[in-house]
């Protein structure tokens, strides 16, 4: 359990607030937030009823709100404790990933946990290899695999934060570290049936075919889908996706075309029912990367992980697919 000694606040100038504070508050705090009950937040709090009643009258205190309002024959979270709910977690995350840190990190001797933000594209693609290497390396560790999701691009140096590292392609961000993984290829998906497509794709109809994209947001897109409307062609958009593995099955059956990365179409074409063919387009590499906050450049466990990354990713590289 966490608390901040009194004896180090004495010594060491800190913000007057949390000198007063214990922060196993936070603890329960996100614990009430989440089963917006006393016996069920103390169940898995691991502590007694009348604790979790008192931190909660504490917690009250501290914030001038009730935090939980019976409706009816429940509680339900009042709009502050709706606020909290969405930063208890990662304060959380980040005040673990404090106490986390060691001087020296013994893979083979540690129990700890690295937390991933990725597309489901690089957990199908590169998550096996590296849970590979991870677990022959670091039985100890284990490996949580978030998704992507645009807020988390848009804000990446505060999500960053509380998070080991975000696996994204280059084009997204910029003033952040990064490794670079491997390359992969954009290419089109059509249904295995589409008789209207033989087996090169045209521009023409590209512009023709409805589309299964991604996000279809300003700020979150598939890269090469970028570059065909830089080309002039703007897809005629049918069904938005927010991940890459639907796409397939969206568009076995009918009409639709899709751009999708060549290690994960060759792997989803015979179960989904598509054919792969060739970008009619001079389409840019897609090349993945593994980026991180600069606060944890130094960290030894940190430091170890991106080196089991970089293997990983050489080894994904390795093996080229090819149409």
């Amino acid at each position: 359990m966490l608390a901040i000694s009194r004896a180090y606040t004495a010594a060491v100038p800190v913000d007057r607030m949390l000198a007063n504070l214990d922060l196993n508050l936070l603890v329960t705090l996100d614990a009430l937030l989440r089963e917006r009950n006393v016996t069920r937040t103390a169940e898995a709090a691991g502590v007694s009823q009348p604790a979790v009643s008192a931190a909660l009258a504490r917690l009250r205190r501290h914030f001038g709100d009730p935090l939980l309002a019976r409706a009816g024959n429940r509680y339900e979270l009042t709009p502050l404790a709706a606020q909290l709910l969405a930063l208890t977690g990662p304060a959380l995350a980040g005040v673990r990933r404090v106490f986390d840190v060691t001087p020296d990190f013994d893979p083979s001797d540690v129990e700890r946990e690295f937390t991933l933000i990725t597309s489901d594209y690089a957990a199908t693609v590169l998550g096996p290899v590296l849970s590979r290497r991870l677990a022959a390396q670091a039985p100890g560790v284990r490996l949580r695999l978030q998704w992507t999701t645009p807020y988390t691009v848009d804000h990446a140096a505060d999500t960053l934060r509380t998070a080991d590292g975000l696996l994204l392609p280059h084009g997204f961000l910029t003033d952040i570290p990064y490794l670079d993984l491997y390359e992969d290829r954009w290419v089109c998906i059509v249904s295995a049936d589409n008789d209207l497509v033989g087996p090169q794709l045209t521009l023409e109809q590209l512009a023709e075919l409805p589309w299964v994209v991604l996000y279809n947001l300003r700020t979150a897109f598939a890269p090469a889908a970028q570059q065909m409307r830089m080309l002039g062609i703007e897809p005629r958009v049918e069904v938005v996706a927010d991940g890459f593995l639907p796409m397939p099955f969206l568009v076995a059956g009918t009409r639709r075309v899709a751009l999708l990365q060549e290690r994960l179409a060759l792997r989803l074409a015979k179960p989904a029912g598509v054919r792969v063919l060739p970008c009619p387009f001079d389409v840019v590499p897609l090349a993945e990367a593994f980026w991180w906050h600069p606060i944890y450049s130094n960290d030894p466990a940190h430091v170890w992980l991106r080196g089991v990354l970089a293997s990983a990713g050489a080894e994904l590289a390795g093996h080229q697919p090819g149409l």
